[in-house]
């Protein structure tokens, strides 16, 4: 899967409004500017249409499913055209099932939950948490971090080819790492695992915010995805693909919707007919308002012009590595290599900092938010740095003080919603802390660096 800028125009797309973008926050040295939310790939803000929708929706909030009135209706419509809208987004096939979760981790031990007793998992050490973990009851192989798309592949067909017993198998990949933004190659992976009678599951929680994703395209069996990274707000997921493992499994919860008729029987037990339907995983009352904002997000990036999206990403995504380029303390965090693509998330460490110390610096003395830390895939950004696996350092909580070395990295990241002169800001930032300092003296506190408000600037 590949990026190509060279013939659309990055100027003919301007930022999508999104929430936040006017509010402003203090800096430690004195004074206040406009906040710079350069974190998107933990949550992108809110388009405004999302929430304009959301907002227009509202007074007609009524129960799923379940009700005879007029809102019940409106709302049990809304929530099954937004399945609709879902599906064309991701180019299902007719036969797929969307089903609506809590987020992209909810979505994938939904599916960990349905594999067939003796399904043999095969996950990159590369993966998110939230698509590393889930496979608790089944045998898993974890597969080596590739050091190129074709090796990858290599690794993928030489693991399954060794595959003994013969029986179901799932490949659990992303799209774009969380990590280094970079894109993997997901059709020919998913051509592999078809090759050798394995399924795929694709975990675009990085790639749907960024890039077209079509199921039937990349031949994935599924697609996992989160609201919150889709320009939606908190609490809604998507799982969508295949519906043969679904519907053989039990339900994910127990409950009402996920039933379709419940009986006593004479011994005194219960009889239950469960869904087949995207239903026998969605028990419990939904959250509608959740899934007409991901339904919402899709339409707004579809209309605004992925393409023209992409480009103007793209556009971003050159300048911050061209700029960190120039900062020769700055090493930019890479498994397949400069010339690799990506999408707009980008993780370095900078020679002589702390990475805690540095994100804190950015987000007191200019108002840039970023993240530091691991990002919930400890073992790639362990092999990023070359450390010890065994080498302590947690997500978020580095053991190091300011001016110490941390087993962390720094991660910017943005999208649709970046204006340029976040990222100007940015690159200016960097630039001036590598070579001037912090202005500020800072602390560890529960274990998050922050400004020492007992202390004078330094000078």
């Amino acid at each position: 899967m590949s990026v190509s800028t060279a013939a659309l125009d990055p100027s003919v797309c301007a930022p999508l409004p999104v929430l936040g973008q006017d509010v402003t926050v203090p800096l430690v040295t004195g004074g206040e500017v406009t906040y710079a939310a350069l974190d998107y790939a933990a949550s992108a803000p809110a388009l405004q249409r999302v929430w304009d929708d959301v907002a227009a929706y509202a007074p007609y909030y009524g129960s799923v499913h379940r009700g005879a009135g007029y809102l019940s209706q409106l709302s049990t419509d809304l929530f099954e055209n937004s399945r609709r809208t879902v599906a064309e987004f991701l180019g299902c096939r007719p036969e797929d099932q969307v089903v609506f979760t809590r987020s992209t981790t909810d979505s994938l031990n939904l599916l960990a939950a349905a594999i067939p007793a003796n399904c043999q998992v095969f996950v990159y050490e590369t993966e998110h948490h939230a698509s590393l973990l889930p496979w608790r009851d089944a045998q898993v192989t974890y597969l080596n971090a590739p050091r190129t798309p074709g090796q990858a592949v290599e690794t993928l067909e030489r693991a399954l080819a060794d595959r003994e017993p013969y029986g179901p198998a799932l490949v659990c990949v992303t799209g774009a790492s969380n990590v280094t933004g970079e894109l993997w190659p997901v059709r020919e992976l998913a051509a592999a695992a078809h090759a050798h009678g394995a399924r795929i599951v694709l975990d675009a929680a990085q790639l749907a915010p960024h890039h077209p994703v079509d199921i039937a395209e990349l031949d994935v069996d599924w697609v996992a995805f989160s609201g919150h990274k889709l320009y939606a707000p908190f609490g809604s997921g998507v799982l969508a693909g295949r519906a043969d493992w679904l519907q053989a499994a039990e339900p994910y919860l127990a409950g009402g919707g996920a039933s379709r008729k419940v009986a006593r029987r004479a011994d005194g037990g219960v009889d239950v007919d469960w869904h087949t339907t995207a239903a026998r995983h969605e028990a419990g009352s939904p959250n509608v308002i959740g899934v007409y904002s991901i339904a919402s997000a899709c339409k707004a990036l579809t209309e605004a012009g992925f393409d023209s999206l992409v480009a103007r990403e793209q556009e971003l995504v050159s300048r911050v590595r061209e700029g960190l380029a120039g900062v020769p303390e700055v090493q930019v965090l890479s498994l397949f290599g400069d010339d690799a693509p990506r999408v707009g998330v980008i993780s370095f460490v900078v020679r002589g900092w702390n990475s805690s110390h540095f994100a804190a610096a950015l987000s007191a003395e200019y108002g840039i938010g970023v993240r530091d830390g691991l990002f919930c895939a400890h073992p790639l950004v362990r092999t990023l740095l070359g450390s010890d696996p065994q080498d302590p350092g947690e997500c978020g909580a580095p053991e190091a003080e300011p001016g110490e070395r941390s087993l962390n990295a720094i991660r910017v990241s943005f999208g649709a919603g970046t204006p340029d002169e976040h990222i100007d800001r940015f690159l200016r930032a960097v630039t001036e802390l590598v070579r001037e300092g912090a202005q500020w003296k800072y602390r560890t506190e529960d274990g998050r660096c922050v400004p020492d408000r007992g202390e004078a600037p330094q000078v």
